[in-house]
């Protein structure tokens, strides 16, 4: 009971915080989201040192945070579509780290740290150019909220129908608890969440939201299956314990690492023969 009062107070206040840093401005969101992807390239760097990769987090975090940094400012129309070739010497900049660091395989250390970069950091940066690929020239929240609130449906919703008629397993080898009855319950309620999103934000057709649906259904569970597959294989139960009963960042932002850069791709191809 104890943990099911402080995973909802947690969750209540980390969503709230969420929803008011989209609602108020760019400025807001690009900073609290600013803050999520330093911690979840932390927390994801801090989990591999249990596998005696010896990263120097410091600097690589930095560059990850300089890259989110560089396309927040670019999506504000603050910095101009040059910045954005800066983040190519970020990334060469992990390749000079790693010659002042003695370690015995220093490829290893570079492949990680690129990974984590490009599985943390470039997602989270992509978020940023949410408010405006729907075919709006400023701030508007309305994909992003409606993003992260269909994510929040399904994953609330897939969880209800999963302990009430959970039976058969959806992928035991990676991720015992999520089950067929589970996915099919979230995928009824997001669709039925997203014609409501329609009617109150009206900017983006139920075709559309549809199709983000479907999106975040499809490959946030292969985000949520990806970053399991990472924790077992390290022999870890959750990423860390930053959010009391939630577990870590990555723990709540999983489905985002794969489903936004989908989601961004469709609006591209979509506005592309508009």
């Amino acid at each position: 009971m104890n943990n099911i009062i402080t995973r909802t107070i947690t969750g209540v206040l980390f969503i709230s915080i969420l929803i008011g840093a989209i609602l108020w401005n760019a400025f807001t969101f690009a900073f609290i989201f600013l803050i999520i992807t330093i911690l979840a390239l932390w927390e994801f760097f801090t989990l591999l040192e249990n596998e005696k990769v010896i990263i120097y987090k410091p600097f690589i975090v930095a560059i990850g945070a300089m890259l989110f940094v560089i396309n927040a400012l670019f999506a504000m129309n603050i910095a101009p579509i040059a910045s954005l070739f800066l983040m190519l010497p970020l990334i060469i900049l992990v390749f000079i780290i790693e010659l002042y660091q003695k370690n015995e395989k220093p490829f290893t250390n570079i492949a990680y740290s690129i990974f984590g970069i490009v599985y943390l950091a470039v997602p989270f940066s992509i978020l940023n150019y949410f408010p405006l690929i729907s075919g709006n020239t400023k701030y508007n929240s309305n994909l992003l909220l409606g993003y992260f609130l269909i994510i929040w449906m399904y994953d609330t919703s897939a969880y209800i129908f999963g302990i009430s008629f959970g039976k058969h397993r959806l992928f035991e080898r990676i991720s015992p608890k999520k089950s067929w009855e589970g996915f099919i319950g979230g995928t009824i309620c997001s669709l039925g969440f997203a014609y409501l999103l329609s009617i109150f934000f009206m900017n983006i057709s139920l075709v559309d939201w549809i199709a983000i649906t479907l999106i975040i259904i499809v490959f946030g569970t292969f985000g949520d299956l990806v970053e399991s597959l990472f924790k077992r294989s390290i022999n870890c139960k959750d990423s860390g314990k930053i959010l009391p009963g939630h577990g870590g960042i990555l723990d709540r932002f999983d489905a985002v690492l794969i489903s936004a850069p989908i989601v961004f791709t469709y609006f591209v191809i979509i506005n592309y023969f508009k």
